[in-house]
């Protein structure tokens, strides 16, 4: 997610992505229907915020701007990595810990379809 879409995560309040209006990027975002972020489990849940937050004031639109966010993961892997940070301190920086899950729809695969 961070090669596509430039993350501003230093702001405490309002984490944004830096996209300005009329850039090619949002041209882009403008078009788009789908948004898949594979290995998500990985990212801060300021990312997840930061995304939200730009896709609404873009698409001046609800939720992530309207647009369906496949989040792809395994919770089980590999959490945030805090630099000198506590176990609590990467639960809190965990996806899960966002309130925009409060807004997401669990789907499990069940069957292993590795050859």
């Amino acid at each position: 997610m961070a090669p596509l879409l430039p993350l501003n995560l230093n702001t405490i309040d309002t984490p944004t992505c830096n996209i300005s209006r009329s850039s090619a990027m949002e041209k882009l975002l403008m078009q788009c229907k789908l948004i898949v972020w594979d290995e998500c489990t990985m990212a801060h849940k300021k990312s997840l915020e930061a995304l939200n937050f730009t896709l609404t004031d873009l698409r001046r639109n609800n939720i992530f701007g309207g647009l369906t966010i496949l989040l792809a993961g395994d919770f089980r892997q590999t959490l945030p990595v805090i630099p000198r940070g506590t176990p609590a301190d990467e639960l809190n920086a965990c996806l899960k810990a966002s309130p925009l899950c409060n807004n997401v729809k669990t789907l499990s695969l069940t069957t292993n379809m590795r050859v």
